[in-house]
């Protein structure tokens, strides 16, 4: 039986001083102590060997763990950490099993995430606020590469130089691959077109291309019958170049949810982290990064592949010149005016001044007086005479 409670240490003090006295009966100190002789011989061994130091409570943690994670693979666990400081343990997980397929791990052992989860907390690499917030959602996306793209800028920071950086990005929906990651200066049409060419020409054309609502991709407001939609100088173009340009519901930011995610990835994992000095610096900085998170860095999204596993460029090519379109021998064509309008059975009806000078085609729908208005193969109005 244990030692009665009115001080532990004091009781053990008591009993081995008592019990090394001279002529001491040790039997009969133990039971007066309420504790077995081979507890009394145990305590006045540790006394006569160390003091008072000896009759204090030894750990109960074993002195050998035969699963204990080794102190190398422990500190190649928290170098990984340190370098990409917003990775959790299943990327880390999945780092250090593509290294060690590729010969790049130095260990034996792989460890599990629960064990790399315990590594990073017991050293102090984890924010608890930051794991309360991590939940799971449902996800959709297309089967297949290039079938959407999203494109946004990104909002702007400011560089050393006292400059605005605009990034734009673009992220293809199936592969989550990033097609593009421009540092610009601005946020014009023509900053736009003009990257749009070099990735077309390097990817190829998607199918759609999702945006928000607002400039330089359209004008933001809601479309009805008396204010439809008003096409941009970049709609007409990529219309031209067979590739559908849909907009996001207004103030509805999630719409473009993966676009978004990979703004919140580059802010946490780059730009919340350095300073840049001029926009060519922050373009190799966005170049490096990039690399990374399509060719290294697992994606939770898609079972930890990485986006370059995923993604192959469009079969559609860009075409260098956009040729006259042929419309059908049925179609009524009509040349749009200078003020963006077309003349119609002697009715004026605005089709937009992005297509001043082009031509469209009217089609009679099905129901009475009402014709489809298309440029190209888009449908851009539907009017009712």
């Amino acid at each position: 039986m244990p030692f009665q409670t009115r001080s532990i240490m004091s009781q053990r003090t008591e009993f081995c001083i008592l019990a090394t006295k001279p002529g001491s009966n040790i039997s009969d100190l133990c039971r007066r102590y309420s504790i077995t002789r081979r507890t009394g011989y145990k305590w006045i061994k540790r006394y006569l060997e160390n003091g008072l130091t000896g009759l204090l409570d030894k750990s109960r943690r074993p002195a050998y763990f035969p699963r204990k994670t080794s102190q190398g693979i422990e500190e190649y666990v928290i170098n990984l950490r340190k370098n990409e400081v917003e990775w959790g343990s299943k990327k880390l997980h999945k780092i250090i099993c593509n290294h060690k397929e590729k010969k790049l791990y130095p260990f034996s052992i792989v460890p599990s995430r629960s064990t790399i989860n315990k590594i990073l907390k017991r050293n102090g690499l984890i924010d608890p606020n930051r794991s309360k917030q991590s939940g799971g959602f449902e996800r959709f996306e297309y089967d297949y590469p290039n079938e959407l793209w999203q494109m946004d800028f990104k909002g702007y920071f400011r560089l050393l130089n006292r400059e605005l950086c605009h990034p734009l990005t673009i992220v293809d929906d199936h592969s989550r691959f990033n097609i593009c990651l421009e540092a610009c200066e601005n946020q014009l049409e023509i900053t736009v077109r003009k990257t749009l060419i070099n990735v077309f020409r390097k990817y190829g054309l998607p199918y759609k291309i999702l945006t928000d609502n607002g400039s330089p991709w359209g004008p933001s407001g809601k479309e009805s019958e008396e204010r439809p939609h008003v096409y941009t100088e970049l709609e007409k173009w990529l219309i031209q170049l067979n590739v559908k340009l849909i907009h996001g519901r207004p103030y509805h930011p999630q719409t473009q949810g993966k676009d978004e995610r990979f703004h919140r990835t580059l802010k946490q994992e780059l730009i919340d982290h350095e300073q840049f000095h001029d926009i060519i610096h922050c373009q190799k900085r966005f170049n490096l990064w990039r690399d990374k998170y399509n060719f290294i860095r697992p994606h939770e999204a898609i079972n930890l592949k990485t986006p370059s596993d995923l993604y192959t460029p469009s079969i559609r090519h860009y075409p260098e010149k956009i040729y006259p379109f042929e419309y059908n021998q049925t179609d009524l064509k009509r040349k749009v005016q200078a003020k963006g309008e077309i003349s119609f059975k002697s009715k004026e009806i605005k089709v937009g001044k992005a297509f001043v000078g082009e031509y469209v085609a009217l089609r009679e729908t099905q129901k009475s007086n009402i014709y489809e208005v298309y440029f190209y193969n888009q449908l851009i109005r539907i009017i009712t005479l």
